[in-house]
């Protein structure tokens, strides 16, 4: 591919999990891409590292107390440095083919809703923006004329095998998922969990937030609602099976009986390498898949007591309204306190259902709605955590 047809590329969360895995492949696939922004909440060392490799038009790094840091590493490099939050916005709507949105958290709303309104192509790893402004972020896509492309496994798989012109074929969507690292555990055995062993998954190499939404459980629940956002169909046609080898990403079923899978190593470079080549492919440098070796495959059903947030997140999506938004902010807040060690395992679930009786469930109305429920369920779920303290 000539350089005048490179994709150009921005990177919303360069130096986590996802944006590394995402410049891997751009690495090996340099004559195809051209690095537009890359953005970092606080790594600047890593940050200027990768934008310098990558020779970035421009380095933005979220917090504002770190951009001399940041212009200092560039200086004479050629790449533009610049800091915050309408610095990561900006950043966003630079003229480009392709936006990776991965930004963790809620914090990855308004950039990604900048790129969607450039009508451009987004690859959402950010399954928080269709939690909380889902309803308002999927007419954004539609009035902007935007492509969604979905990184999560799950739902990469799904859409590789989800037929849009027949979605009324579809009798039900089955997202897998591993049972993390404390599959088969009864519930009274995971109240002295800590967070060393919370985020030793078994499969996935993940970030330590999302590494304890899946020992929780929650990852998947927001999954689910995610997957709501993502594919035309009702709200009880999206189960939850435990698949603990992460062979099968997940599943379509079709009214006829026909259940089409996609299925790979678990290695997130393969959903990746699928959104940026999309809608080609291109050589992912993952272990090729074989069934011969790995013998078998498992199936249980989710154990939704033991894993009490799955269920409150289903609870959620069938509420509806403000539920998605305060359950998403609810776990950021506990997930943050498990990992400092302020709370136990078991209390993650039991302040977001807390936080969940609490607050108003009017739905959103528009984006700044979306910020003052996340806001409100923030201060309600802290103002409840000294309950909770160890």
């Amino acid at each position: 591919m000539s350089i005048a047809h490179q994709k150009r590329i921005s990177i919303l969360g360069a130096t986590g999990s996802i944006g590394q895995s995402t410049l891997d492949l751009i690495g090996r696939n340099r004559n195809k891409f051209k690095v537009v922004a890359l953005t970092a909440h606080s790594k600047v060392e890593e940050l200027a590292a990768a934008a310098i490799a990558f020779s970035a038009e421009l380095a933005v790094i979220g917090d504002e107390a770190r951009l001399d840091e940041l212009t200092r590493r560039l200086e004479g490099t050629g790449v533009e440095a610049a800091a915050g939050e309408t610095a990561l916005i900006e950043a966003a709507q630079r003229p480009a083919d392709i936006v990776m949105a991965a930004i963790v958290g809620a914090a990855g709303l308004k950039p990604t809703l900048a790129a969607v309104r450039c009508g451009t192509t987004i690859a959402l790893a950010n399954k928080e923006c269709l939690v909380c402004a889902g309803d308002l972020m999927t007419k954004e896509v539609q009035a902007c004329g935007a492509t969604l492309l979905p990184v999560d496994s799950e739902h990469n798989a799904i859409y590789q095998v989800f037929d849009f012109e027949q979605s009324k074929a579809v009798d039900r969507l089955i997202l897998t998922a591993s049972g993390g690292p404390f599959l088969g555990r009864a519930k009274n055995s995971l109240a002295g969990v800590t967070p060393a062993q919370a985020v030793a998954h078994p499969n996935w190499d993940m970030g330590a937030k999302i590494s304890v939404d899946s020992a929780t459980m929650m990852n998947k629940g927001l999954e689910v609602i995610e997957a709501y956002h993502l594919f035309p169909v009702d709200k009880d046609k999206i189960d939850v099976l435990v698949h603990p080898q992460s062979v099968i990403h997940s599943m379509v079923e079709y009214q006829d009986g026909s259940v089409l899978a996609q299925l790979g190593s678990p290695d997130m470079r393969t959903p990746i390498a699928y959104s940026l080549a999309w809608p080609e492919r291109m050589e992912a440098p993952v272990q090729k898949l074989s069934l011969a070796e790995i013998g078998s495959l498992t199936f249980e059903e989710p154990d939704y007591e033991a894993f009490r947030c799955l269920a409150l997140a289903k609870e959620a999506l069938f509420a509806g309204g403000a539920a998605p938004a305060i359950l998403n902010a609810a776990n950021e807040v506990a997930v943050e306190a498990f990992l400092g060690g302020q709370v136990g395992f078991l209390d993650i679930g039991a302040l977001v259902e807390e936080t969940l009786a609490k607050c108003d469930m009017k739905a959103p109305q528009s984006l700044t709605n979306v910020f003052e429920i996340d806001g409100e369920a923030r201060r309600m779920a802290t103002s409840l955590l000294p309950a909770f303290r160890k």
